[in-house]
């Protein structure tokens, strides 16, 4: 039985812009943290914005923790000469919810499809060497309806297992919207259950 993911690594800001050369050629590499595919496009607007004279803006991305998805783009380079080279790199430092381009001024020198993949992978090592990486807990959203006479029992299982509350409604009856960690979740949920009149929703 393969274990259960319950950490995963990603950016906790974009990296700063860093600066690869060769034979002229300037390759400038990003990293981003992004929690949908919705914001790719508007990154790479961006840096295309940025280097005006840019020639291609090569980049790869992957999201999610448990099911994975991931893109790779050689925008107009030698097929699988860039993109698949940047996405190694992501694969190298084990992050994910994460995009990393590089944007090619060419400096008038031909690199060759070695010359290429070299330039594309380091520009994107760099980028995310210069980015600072964290672990995040895998967390799961849980939706807790009690009756109020119940609520100091609630609350003391909230309290005993550190868990976040990012919404709560209180009346005669009560919801409070929490995240718990995956690990914690059936442990957690079977102490909420063995409270009369809790209901739990995911």
């Amino acid at each position: 039985m393969s274990e259960e993911i319950d950490t995963y690594r990603t950016l906790i800001r974009p990296s700063p812009e860093v600066l690869y050369k060769e034979k002229k050629s300037k390759f400038y590499g990003y990293a981003f943290p992004i929690q949908s595919e919705d914001e790719v496009k508007t990154k790479l607007d961006e840096l295309r914005k940025k280097h005006h004279s840019v020639n291609h803006v090569c980049y790869a991305w992957q999201l999610g923790v448990e099911k994975i998805r991931y893109r790779a783009n050689d925008d107009g380079e030698p097929n699988n000469s860039a993109g698949m080279r940047i996405y190694g790199q992501i694969q190298s430092f084990q992050v994910t919810n994460v995009l990393v381009a590089v944007a090619r001024i060419f400096g008038g020198t031909k690199l060759g499809v070695g010359g290429l993949i070299s330039a594309y992978r380091t520009a994107a090592q760099m980028a995310l060497e210069a980015s600072r990486i964290v672990e995040k807990n895998l967390e799961v959203r849980l939706r807790i309806t009690f009756a109020y006479p119940e609520m100091e029992k609630v609350m003391r299982i909230i309290k005993q297992h550190n868990i976040q509350i990012t919404s709560q409604e209180m009346a005669t009856n009560c919801e409070l919207l929490v995240r718990v960690q995956k690990s914690e979740l059936e442990k957690v949920s079977a102490r909420f259950l063995s409270i009369p009149r809790v209901e739990l929703s995911f």
